[in-house]
């Protein structure tokens, strides 16, 4: 169906800031007209680290810090050309988000979120790489808030679930999911689910580009169905749920002897 069959209806993005968001809203904005963005402030890096160190102690996350540091950073230098090669052949457009559709809010939690969603009155909420949503929050409209997982949930819950899948040994489940968005941290019901092929161009950095490109696709078809009433949900794959955090430096070098996984 073309933007004009859903003429009258209104997407809002609820996201964090940065090149998925833009992403994700060019792509949308193309297909169906996306009526605002509600952009939030993100956790600042103190207060993650603080809470990291809270739930992981200070080993983890110094071999996480490290592995950012001598790893990942020098990852993003050399991968330029396959991230800019990924957008061109699945024409993602990065451009920044346009200002006059933007609302910026200091939490998706906080009570101004809550009012610009009761003034919106949106028919579907896309949420991309935003803090954990409260109940309060998703109970303040009635909708479905829809979000794209980088990752085979509940198998690859929480962050780098292509990365970790391949380091597994699976690549059965290295994929990303479009589903529905509950309390917890990707545990909704599942819409729809999808697997990509990584290159021996690809790594770390490159694997969610890749996730995002192939999560498009099935998360348009989950609005369209969410605008017509005619969603439907699958079973969630055989395995283990589990929530994975970021790499350690040791982890990483050991994964890449183990597996070959970058």
């Amino acid at each position: 169906m073309s933007q004009s069959a859903f003429s009258g209806k209104r997407i809002v993005i609820l996201a964090g800031p940065g090149e998925s968001t833009d992403i994700l809203f060019h792509a949308l904005d193309r297909e169906f007209g996306v009526h605002r963005i509600i952009v939030e402030t993100p956790v600042s890096q103190k207060q993650l680290l603080k809470r990291r160190l809270e739930k992981l102690g200070w080993p983890t996350v110094a071999g996480q810090v490290l592995f950012k540091l001598l790893i990942a950073k020098q990852l993003e230098g050399s991968s330029k050309r396959r991230l800019q090669a990924i957008k061109q052949q699945q024409q993602l457009d990065s451009r920044p988000l346009p200002e006059d559709r933007v609302v910026r809010v200091s939490s998706v939690n906080a009570p101004e979120c809550i009012e610009q969603l009761q003034q919106l009155q949106p028919d579907v909420i896309v949420v991309n790489g935003t803090r954990i949503i409260s109940k309060k929050v998703l109970n303040s409209v009635p909708c479905k808030f829809i979000n794209t997982h980088a990752g085979i949930t509940p198998l690859y819950r929480g962050v780098h679930g292509g990365y970790w899948a391949l380091a597994n040994n699976d690549r059965a489940h290295c994929g990303v999911s479009v589903h529905l968005v509950d309390p917890g941290i990707d545990t909704g019901a599942i819409i729809a689910q999808a697997l990509i092929d990584p290159t021996p161009e690809d790594n770390f950095v490159t694997y969610p580009l890749l996730q995002l490109a192939a999560g498009l696709p099935l998360l348009k078809q989950a609005i369209r169905d969410a605008l017509q009433g005619t969603l439907m949900l699958k079973p969630a794959p055989e395995g283990q749920s589990r929530l994975w955090s970021h790499p350690t430096l040791q982890e990483y070098l050991h994964n890449r002897r183990r597996t070959g996984t970058r």
